[in-house]
């Protein structure tokens, strides 16, 4: 418990630490919240990633997907980092941040607004944001709940509130750039947390070809003529999951959060590095989790309630990691969570 609450300590006074640093980067609107439309590739690569994936990839839609598909899941990592991030840095990139720039806008409703001359439009757009990223934060904090009520024995209401907090207060004191470079370090955070994670939860089970060889004796509720359903390429149902895979990889287009971070950055070669990063990172933590979800059933059992598809990573976690690494994931998650709060903030 020491070792986990001193991770989180850490963890909070080097976020409050940057939001302190980044105050001379928020003296006007522009530079609050654009970053004075000069941040590089990697900043910007990483917040995208990491805005991308919150705790609700890696508790919810790993749990749920992998439970559903088993490794065929892993598709869903391999679209949301080729359709999702790749392609939309490509189609929107620097489309995006040639016309905020020539119009001056710093939101997506401020630039409906003039480039199709309609104050109705951006009334419209803000409403329908105000109203739609309500339920989205809150799926970001429900993600968080699980685990930390697994590692603290709290009440998920006291997360919640500390949350909060922690993001106002970085983001109030040093703005995009205080959000861009806390994404960073918490890109490289879940970046070594799923490595660790995954790692453990196969050797949990024997290792890679024990673990597969296992689940391929689980017979699915679907499919249950095939044998090896949750190993097959494809998985036991692959229209769901295609539907699966393009929803979750094309509907952060349209992320007034995602969007966003292409208003910010500097030139059109630092979108070319920041598309190869941002693909690379997509890759690893969204393909690792749904990789790791994969592996579900063979740790949760579900109860008379039938599968709780929350409860199945913190189940897989609290079974197969030390102490240690439990506050690496803490800090995992914290860091997917936050980086996701921050940008809806701004």
């Amino acid at each position: 418990m020491l070792i986990k609450i001193f991770l989180i300590i850490v963890f909070f006074a080097v976020t409050i630490g940057i939001g302190l640093y980044c105050r001379k980067h928020a003296a006007n609107v522009g530079n609050f919240v654009l970053g004075g439309r000069n941040v590089g590739p990697w900043l910007t690569a990483f917040a995208y990633g990491t805005t991308y994936f919150s705790a609700v990839v890696f508790v919810g839609y790993a749990g749920q997907f992998g439970w559903s598909f088993g490794i065929s899941a892993v598709w869903i990592g391999i679209g949301n980092a080729l359709l999702g991030s790749l392609l939309a840095w490509i189609i929107l990139g620097r489309r995006t941040r040639v016309m905020t720039k020539h119009f001056d806008s710093a939101t997506m409703p401020d630039f409906f607004a003039k480039r199709y001359d309609s104050s109705a439009l951006k009334t419209i757009a803000s409403v329908i944001i105000f109203i739609f990223l309500v339920p989205y934060s809150a799926s970001v904090y429900k993600g968080l709940s699980g685990l930390f009520a697994m590692a603290f024995h709290i009440d998920f209401i006291y997360c919640i509130i500390g949350m909060a907090l922690l993001t106002a207060a970085y983001v109030v004191l040093g703005g995009y750039m205080a959000t861009a470079i806390n994404d960073l370090i918490q890109g490289v955070i879940m970046l070594a947390g799923i490595v660790a994670v995954v790692s453990c939860v196969l050797n949990a089970k024997g290792g890679l070809t024990a673990a597969m060889e296992s689940l391929s004796q689980i017979q699915s509720e679907t499919s249950p003529q095939l044998n090896g359903a949750f190993i097959s390429f494809f998985g036991p149902d692959p229209l769901t999951l295609l539907s699966v895979l393009v929803l979750t990889s094309l509907g952060t287009w349209g992320l007034p959060q995602m969007v966003h971070k292409f208003y910010t950055i500097k030139d059109d070669r630092s979108i070319k590095t920041g598309a190869v990063i941002s693909t690379l990172f997509a890759l690893m933590i969204s393909g690792g989790s749904y990789f790791m979800g994969g592996f579900g059933r063979l740790f949760y059992t579900p109860g008379a309630d039938g599968v709780k598809f929350d409860d199945i990573i913190p189940t897989m976690l609290s079974e197969t990691l030390p102490d240690v690494l439990i506050g690496v994931v803490l800090l995992l998650v914290l860091s997917a969570s936050m980086s996701t709060l921050s940008s809806l903030v701004i």
